[in-house]
C-alpha cells in the first residue's frame, strides 16, 4: 500500500511542477515497481491522472495560467484521441506499444534538452 501511495505522491509532485506525470512517471512505476502488466499499467495510469490533473488545473486556473481558448480546443482533440488510443490499445501487439512508448520518451527527452 505504501508503494502505491508513493507512486501517486511522486507523480503528483512532478505533475504539479512540470505538468508531466502520467506516462513518464506512473506507467514505468506501475510496470517495474508494482509489477503490473503493460496494458493494465497504461489503463491504471490514465485513471490515476484524472484526479491529479483536475487538482493541478484548479491551482493553475486560480493563478490565471490557463489559456482557456487553447485548452478547450486541445481538450476536444484529447477526448477524440483518447477514444482512438484506447481502442488501439486493445488491438496493437505489446511489442509495438513498447516501441512507440520508447520512441515517445526519447522524443520528449530530446525535446526537453534542446529547448
Amino acid at each position: 500500500m505504501v508503494k502505491k501511495i508513493l507512486v501517486g505522491l511522486v507523480a503528483g509532485i512532478i505533475s504539479g511542477l512540470f505538468t508531466a506525470g502520467g506516462g513518464l512517471i506512473i506507467v514505468p512505476a506501475l510496470l517495474y515497481t508494482l509489477k503490473l502488466e503493460p496494458k493494465n499499467a497504461r489503463a491504471t495510469s490514465v485513471f490515476c491522472i484524472l484526479p491529479m490533473v483536475i487538482t493541478t488545473a484548479i491551482f493553475y486556473g486560480q493563478s490565471n495560467f490557463i489559456k482557456w481558448d487553447i485548452g478547450i480546443m486541445c481538450a476536444i482533440g484529447g477526448i477524440i484521441g483518447g477514444i482512438v488510443g484506447a481502442k488501439l490499445l486493445n488491438r496493437l501487439p505489446e511489442k509495438y506499444l513498447k516501441i512507440a512508448f520508447a520512441m515517445f520518451l526519447i522524443y520528449a527527452g530530446i525535446n526537453m534538452i534542446i529547448r
